[in-house]
């Protein structure tokens, strides 16, 4: 845990080199990356004929406990999708995000469905 009098190690970076330049940024990086690997996000492939690639960022967030202590530097790598064109780049859309009480409302509604 650290403590917020420092405030060198409160504030986010702005740029992915000042992330890198720093151990508790840097680390963040790394595991972030090392779960999108692990997890098999993403595969490459062949870019299509008349297509651009979608870039990507970095971005910074520190997560604080309820007292203003630091619990964990979070940094996440996300794709610029603002920059696709639907039936260029992609032609589905779908989100694999269930919200909890969705979850417990289905769970309390099938006993009652048998």
């Amino acid at each position: 845990m650290v403590n917020l009098a420092s405030t060198s190690l409160d504030t986010l970076p702005k740029s992915v080199s000042e992330a890198l330049a720093t151990p508790h940024w840097r680390r963040a990086m790394e595991e972030e990356y090392s779960a999108l690997i692990k997890n098999g996000t993403w595969h490459l492939v062949d870019l299509p004929q008349h297509s651009e690639p979608i870039g990507c960022k970095w971005v910074f967030r520190i997560k604080k406990h309820p007292d203003g202590t630091i619990y964990k530097y979070k940094a996440r790598l996300v794709a610029k999708g603002f920059h696709q064109r639907q039936g260029i780049d992609y032609d589905q859309i779908f989100s694999p995000v269930v919200r909890l009480a969705t979850i417990r409302v289905m769970l309390s509604v099938a006993p009652a469905k048998g």
